[in-house]
């Protein structure tokens, strides 16, 4: 299993918006960077990602599954290389764990959040997955 960050506007897609999809989830849409697309590419049904609230908020506040592995962007125009997977939550992390949080924990300093920050689709290693969830109060 590998680990990731998605990150979304809240005003565009929040958390509870994630949440109200249910078991179905959503498709993961809107990504136009290619390496954020390599990232999509490579994850497979059953990867975990952190939910993180970009811009308002700055905070991970859940954590989502992939549940269907990359396949073309319905939202792209013809012949865009986009791909999208499809999410469903998982699990609201009980303390969101925030932006200045994970900034302050010299074990992150190289996390992508901290590194590529613009990126919106995010690896995450299986080290940094263990800190995080401690920090927002759940068992790795």
């Amino acid at each position: 299993m590998r680990y990731w960050l998605f990150k979304s506007e809240p005003s565009a897609w929040s958390w509870q918006m994630q949440q109200k999809a249910g078991a179905k989830g959503t498709f993961w849409s809107g990504v136009r960077n290619h390496l954020a697309k390599q990232n999509l590419s490579a994850m497979r049904s059953g990867d975990l990602g952190f939910f993180y609230h970009s811009n308002d908020g700055k905070d991970v506040v859940g954590i989502v599954e992939v549940i269907r592995e990359a396949y073309p962007d319905p939202t792209a125009e013809a012949g865009e290389p986009w791909v999208v997977v499809d999410v469903k939550a998982a699990k609201p992390m009980p303390k969101p764990v925030t932006l200045a949080m994970v900034k302050a924990e010299p074990k992150l300093a190289k996390m992508s959040l901290i590194t590529s920050a613009r990126l919106s689709v995010q690896p995450v290693t299986e080290a940094e997955w263990n800190i995080i969830c401690k920090m927002g109060g759940l068992k790795p």
